[in-house]
């Protein structure tokens, strides 16, 4: 198993964190995720065949870039469009 900490931008809720945690979630292989909305960051534990860019990727893909990556609009528009999908699950 593998554990990788991954700090990202967006992240402003629990609505993000469903939507983060049912994304990564989907990959195969991962085992557990895990979200610190204090410190805007993943835990996400998973077999050692996932690559970390993968992982980054779809965080990328819905919203939620590593906190190094340019964040621009269309990535906080993304994070917003993923925080209502997840508050709307959490019903």
């Amino acid at each position: 198993m593998k554990t990788e900490k991954i700090i990202i931008a967006n992240l402003k809720c629990g609505g993000c964190e469903t939507t983060i945690k049912k994304g990564l979630l989907k990959i195969e292989g991962m085992t557990s995720v895990k979200i610190d909305n204090e410190n805007d960051t993943v835990i996400a534990i998973h077999d050692d065949n996932i690559a970390r860019e993968k992982i980054t990727n779809k965080l990328h893909s819905l919203g939620y870039p590593e906190a190094t990556e340019e964040n621009g609009l269309l990535l906080q528009l993304k994070s917003y469009a993923s925080c209502m999908i997840g508050k709307i699950n959490n019903l």
